[in-house]
């Protein structure tokens, strides 16, 4: 270039020609200013190093969060579409009538055995004091029968013993007569051979005769006698026999009574039922009548449940029912209360999936085929907070799998 000489080593020697420079010296005092592009090298960096931590934070959480949920989903099995169960009790009329009483509000508090309603009685009160009047009158037939009974048993017992008596006495007369009269008859007969020999005499033959005649003759009044005590004794068994058909009236009777005390017993559930009491201790959750609505058998009047018997179903997925098992823990995420903890226990785990309890199942005829993950119902024992949790509230499970 013009006014510049290469120098040997490399330097370049400027031009003498041009005016040299003088440098004017600069007050010891005297800062020498910025230049225009510091303050904005500066700036740049700042924001570099505070976006750097940016990236940095949002990384951590993000790797904080999902080696949560990572140690989460390893060591829990969750559902997110869990209920709260009960028995929830329908409480319904088993008679007729008109709602004559409603003794309960929705949200009540009720006791087992508190009334709960009442039916019209006027009816059945009526047909129970028919029915007892019934029944008293059939105790009073029962007890003159029984009285008769006891009356032909005396009467009876005292004929037949007596006829009896009579034919023994009869009996003995015949005996006693019998050997007698075969005497008469053998010494009636030798008395004849021998008046025939001439050795007895006319008046002894007759003598004979007359007492073999004699004797023939009360032994046959004896065994007249004797046949008479037999027919009078048949007589006396005969009234006996009052007996069995008076004891066959007191059956009947007796039949008619127990017939009737089921009546009575009928009328008596048929007053009682009248009266509508409660099944468990619990609260009311809904009313269906109002009072002097008429209710028919089997009509829904209330919906009751025990707060203190309650439970949540979940339905686990089928992949997952593997790692369950009865007693394992459960974290309970209720969502109407968020912050308060709830704890549980595996108390059964189902045995059909849910799609098999369907009302209208499918079984799939044209071959067409989606595979859906099923589901099976788990059962988790839960204990009840100050009344906090209720039937149908929707809450979270967290099922701690790593116990045994």
């Amino acid at each position: 270039m013009k006014g510049e000489t290469a120098m040997p080593d490399g330097t370049d020697k400027k031009d003498k020609t041009a005016p040299a420079q003088k440098e004017t010296a600069k007050p010891a005092g005297d800062v020498e200013p910025a230049s225009p592009a510091s303050p904005l090298k500066k700036d740049r960096g700042r924001h570099f190093k505070l976006r750097l931590g940016t990236v940095v934070a949002i990384v951590a959480v993000a790797v904080f969060f999902l080696g949560r949920e990572i140690v989460h989903r390893v060591n829990y099995v969750y559902s997110y579409d869990s209920r709260i169960d009960a028995d929830l009790i329908t409480v319904s009329s088993r008679v007729a009538g008109w709602v004559t009483s409603l003794d309960i509000i929705e949200g009540s508090k009720i006791a087992k055995g508190n009334v709960l309603a009442a039916i019209d009685d006027r009816e059945s009160k009526l047909r129970l004091s028919e029915l007892l009047a019934q029944v008293t009158g059939m105790d009073a037939q029962q007890e003159r029968l029984k009285a008769e009974h006891r009356l032909v048993d005396k009467q009876t017992a005292s004929l037949y013993s007596s006829e009896q008596s009579r034919l023994e006495a009869a009996k003995v007369t015949v005996s006693s007569l019998a050997p007698q009269l075969k005497l008469a008859k053998r010494e009636y007969q030798r008395a004849k051979e021998l008046f025939e020999r001439k050795v007895f005499s006319r008046r002894q033959l007759d003598q004979a005769e007359t007492a073999e005649q004699r004797l023939d003759r009360e032994h046959r009044i004896a065994v007249a006698d004797l046949q008479a005590a037999k027919a009078k004794l048949e007589e006396a068994a005969a009234e006996r026999t009052k007996l069995d058909v008076l004891a066959g009236d007191l059956s009947v009777l007796k039949s008619r009574r127990d017939e009737l005390l089921a009546k009575l017993a009928h009328q008596k559930l048929d007053l009682s039922d009248r009266t509508i009491r409660s099944p468990v201790d619990g609260v009311v959750d809904k009313t269906f009548v109002k009072v002097g609505e008429y209710v028919t058998p089997g009509q829904r009047l209330a919906l009751v449940h025990n707060p203190q018997k309650i439970w949540i179903e979940a339905n686990i997925k089928e992949t997952e029912i593997r790692r369950l098992k009865i007693g394992q823990v459960v974290n309970v995420d209720v969502d109407a209360f968020p912050d308060t903890d709830f704890k549980g226990r595996v108390l059964s785990i189902g045995n059909s999936t849910t799609s098999e309890f369907a009302l209208l199942p499918s079984p799939n005829p044209s071959g067409n085929f989606t595979k859906i993950t099923q589901r099976l119902p788990v059962r988790i024992a839960i204990e009840q907070k100050d009344g906090l949790l209720r039937p149908g509230m929707m809450v979270e499970v967290n099922i701690d799998v790593r116990n045994p």
